[in-house]
């Protein structure tokens, strides 16, 4: 479970996440929608212990952010959009055994995980060759599996499918559905509104570092009438830039 409480982020004289506050509960996928700039990325990477709170806190499985964030760090998996970060002169294989390493496990149950990842993302025909001259597709899925090779109870997902081709996406998708059915808490940031509506269960949709609705999609359209995803989010965003 995650508690997120009066969370803030400032540079310099910027308020980028400005008292966040929101709880996702376990075996819940979460997605935090907003235009660029508006402040998900700075959340996700604040909750994972890559950038230092100015103010508030979260609780991330019992531990706090602000007094324990190596202790947060073990609860946790992190993806995050752009540069994949791989080894390119190493295999698929030796990218995800290496951060397994990191996590403190041992080999054989790095394999056997290795394993499991590997069928449940289609990585197995190219599981041993090397990374770099891998396509996007093909990296992100490594990525994605090195990320949670400690099989960790909560996870990190900003924009996983970005740049990805169809089948790609789909296989993420399918991916991250898997994980929530296991129990797994995730929060899930894209700018694709039919991918939340397809994987999330409850959104926070965010402007200029505010959350300013926090719901699920369903109470959503009852509270604006029916209205598709998009238009209620143009409404809300909108209606802030006033």
């Amino acid at each position: 479970m995650i508690q997120v409480k009066d969370l803030c982020k400032s540079f310099k004289k910027v308020d980028a996440v400005k008292k966040i506050s929101f709880n996702v509960e376990k075996g819940v996928v979460f997605g935090l929608l907003g235009e660029n700039g508006a402040g998900k990325t700075t959340t996700l990477r604040v909750l994972a212990t890559m950038l230092k709170p100015t103010g508030g806190t979260a609780n991330i499985n019992g531990v706090d952010l602000v007094e324990d964030p190596e202790g947060v760090r073990s609860q946790i998996g992190i993806l995050f959009g752009g540069d994949t970060g791989l080894y390119d002169r190493l295999t698929a294989r030796e990218n995800i055994e290496y951060f397994g390493l990191l996590n403190g496990m041992d080999k054989d149950e790095i394999s056997n995980r290795i394993k499991e990842l590997s069928d449940m993302l289609d990585m197995n025909e190219y599981i041993e060759r090397r990374v770099g001259k891998f396509s996007k597709g093909m990296k992100q899925k490594v990525s994605i599996a090195r990320s949670i090779v400690h099989d960790p109870d909560v996870m990190l997902f900003d924009e996983p499918t970005s740049g990805l081709d169809v089948t790609s996406i789909r296989v993420v998708q399918d991916f991250i559905t898997r994980l929530k059915n296991q129990g797994k808490t995730i929060i899930f940031s894209s700018h694709s509104m039919n991918e939340v509506e397809k994987l999330c269960d409850k959104v926070g949709i965010i402007h200029k570092g505010e959350v300013i609705e926090i719901s699920t999609i369903k109470e959503l359209r009852e509270k604006y009438e029916d209205m598709e995803l998009e238009d209620i989010f143009v409404k809300l965003v909108g209606g802030h830039n006033d």
